[in-house]
């Protein structure tokens, strides 16, 4: 009988145990590459809903009056015309002790940073992880600066538009910025 003796290849374990870890290190180089895109990919769905959340609340506060002061009955007369009253002042802007369901001009708005709809319901659920803040001023020259004070510490009489301005911040940071004038014409 003849046995063929030939030398057996194989690896050792000291060459499978530098081979698993290579391969554990090129696995680590995939996923560091791959997870900066996963967050974009959330972050873009997180924009999405920002986007849709602070639009929503951009048409509820522009579909209401320019001020308290305003003729809230059909918009013959406006603050600050002949014969009528005083636009609201620019340190009293913000709501006036109403409730959410009855916030009935712009300036209303100013400050709010809670999750209700316009029904006064908490919709905080929906949104779990985002932030909105809400901003209202006089800005009479459209430069998106409050018209508040005038160099001798007066007040300006910038009763001619308001700028509402809505800041949603995602859960990952992102900050989205949305804008509107509303005039002093109905």
């Amino acid at each position: 009988m003849i046995v063929n003796l030939r030398k057996q290849h194989g690896f050792t374990l000291i060459e499978l145990i530098i081979g698993m870890t290579m391969m554990v290190i090129g696995i680590g180089f995939i996923m560091a590459a791959m997870l900066p895109r996963e967050q974009q990919s959330a972050d873009q769905i997180h924009l999405i809903r920002a986007a849709e959340l602070g639009q929503s609340l951009m048409n509820e506060i522009t579909s209401k009056a320019f001020d308290q002061n305003s003729d809230l009955s059909g918009g013959v007369l406006r603050c600050n015309e002949t014969g009528w009253q005083a636009c609201t002042a620019s340190a009293n802007l913000g709501n006036e002790s109403e409730e959410r369901t009855s916030y009935n001009d712009v300036d209303d708005f100013n400050g709010l940073s809670n999750f209700e709809d316009a029904l006064g319901s908490n919709i905080s659920g929906l949104y779990v992880g985002f932030s909105v803040n809400v901003q209202v001023f006089y800005d009479n020259n459209y430069d998106g600066i409050s018209d508040v004070y005038l160099a001798d510490g007066s007040e300006e009489n910038s009763s001619l538009a308001k700028l509402i301005s809505i800041t949603v911040t995602t859960p990952l940071g992102t900050s989205i910025t949305f804008a509107n004038y509303k005039a002093n014409f109905e």
